[in-house]
């Protein structure tokens, strides 16, 4: 072997050695451009401006469509009635997902700016812009990357995450035969350059409920002529708080919160029924539906004790939640990749949240799922960050991590699990999305 051939295979070695993530830290580099990084910032500007709620996102769509066009990226349209799957690399497998939600709140905006939305009532008040601009800043850095990409990155442009887009996108074959998918959120817990998530329970899963305790209303003067409700419903609550301080296990986070009170009208009169309303939440599906059952029965028989009855409904047109749970070994890829993107004193392991997340419905439908948290604070914010707020604020300077991250998952990915996976053993099983 004479020595070129000696030279190059040094080098080859050398270049796998000091580049096990492909290069995850040129991807930042490319996404913080200038020219990059603001024509994602015009993106999110844009869509901030024009906020549109769950499945009514016609506008939104139609921008990340166009942009998607530019940059020579197929897709397919429409998924739950706005949502875009766009397809990046070979059209083969394996297949990864990086997903992005797309809708507002009916919030009004009260931060002053100069892109501040035009829409009364309405108002990107979680985030869901950044979320398009990344995933779009993604699309871009894979799809110059191309010829290196090891299968195919899926695109997932999801609508309506407030009220459980990701379950119909599923129901409708958005995420048919991927092998892993990756999710995330910006938040202003963590400081700009800084990526948080862990593995296992992210985020609760939640539902809600909503139960109707009906008496005999009367004169408030003559009470024994009457089966006050309000009494029921109020021994009612206190005996659900029971279900968390004396049936769950302490070491098992779970929330029952009644948000909402409605009965009677006037100061002397005993109303007919009473209505109550709120939320439930926990890490385990186990104790999910544990609690959920134990709602209904203290509600029901709590409300008979008092000789009054009751109907519980749990609101299934609101899409129960379940828990945003990470698999272990993404968490390992993860951790990999984020630490060569950030440096590894910036990947940061959270504690749980008892916020949910339309992704979890994800699990149900990929082998394996990721959710991970894009830090935006500084020590000059002015605003609240905390999201669904009025005065929600975006740190545009993330937008770049995110964008970075994304694709450096979904590159090394395919580079390191895609020779394991049961979608390339065989191409007579090939989803051919292309």
């Amino acid at each position: 072997m004479d020595f070129s051939k000696h030279l190059s295979l040094l080098l080859f070695i050398v270049s796998i050695l000091f580049d096990s993530t492909n290069g995850a830290s040129v991807l930042l580099e490319r996404a913080q451009e200038s020219e990059f990084t603001d024509w994602m910032v015009g993106i999110r500007r844009r869509i901030h401006e024009n906020p549109e709620l769950g499945y009514e996102e016609f506008e939104t769509s139609k921008l990340i469509r166009k942009e998607l066009d530019s940059m020579g990226i197929e897709y397919k349209h429409p998924f739950a009635v706005t949502g875009i799957v766009g397809f990046v690399g070979t059209g083969k497998p394996p297949f990864v997902g990086l997903r992005a939600d797309m809708d507002a709140l009916p919030i009004q905006e009260s931060v002053e700016w100069e892109h501040k939305s035009k829409v009364p009532g309405k108002m990107h008040a979680c985030g869901h812009d950044a979320h398009v601009a990344m995933l779009l800043g993604a699309a871009k850095i894979l799809q110059e990357r191309k010829s290196e990409i090891q299968g195919t990155v899926v695109l997932i442009f999801q609508p309506a995450e407030e009220v459980g887009g990701a379950k119909r996108m599923i129901d409708e074959g958005a995420v048919q035969n991927i092998d892993a998918i990756f999710g995330f959120h910006i938040t202003g817990v963590y400081p700009v350059g800084t990526i948080a998530s862990r593995p296992g329970p992210i985020l609760a899963g939640s539902g809600f409920f909503e139960a109707v305790i009906t008496g005999k209303g009367g004169h408030a003067a003559i009470p024994q002529h009457t089966i006050d409700p309000i009494i029921a419903a109020s021994n009612v609550i206190v005996s659900l708080q029971h279900l968390i301080s004396r049936e769950a296990d302490p070491l098992d986070s779970q929330v029952v919160t009644v948000a909402k009170f409605q009965g009677g009208g006037a100061f002397n009169v005993i109303p007919n029924s009473v209505t109550i309303g709120g939320t439930f939440r926990a890490f385990s599906k186990e104790s999910f539906m544990q609690l959920r059952q134990r709602i209904e029965e203290v509600i029901v028989r709590q409300a008979s004790v008092q000789r009054c009855n009751a109907t519980v409904d749990f609101l299934s047109y609101t899409h129960p939640l379940p828990p945003t749970i990470n698999s272990p070994s993404l968490h390992t890829h993860f951790k990999k990749v984020a630490s060569d993107i950030v440096g590894p004193a910036n990947v940061l392991e959270v504690q749980p949240v008892m916020g949910s997340e339309d992704f979890a419905f994800f699990s149900d439908a990929v082998p394996a799922t990721y959710y991970y948290f894009v830090g935006m604070h500084t020590d000059s914010d002015r605003h609240s960050t905390s999201v669904h707020s009025p005065f929600f604020t975006i740190n545009e300077a993330a937008l770049s991590y995110g964008a970075a991250l994304h694709a450096s998952l979904a590159l090394n990915y395919l580079s390191e699990f895609g020779i394991n996976l049961p979608n390339t053993v065989s191409e007579d099983a090939a989803h051919d999305e292309l």
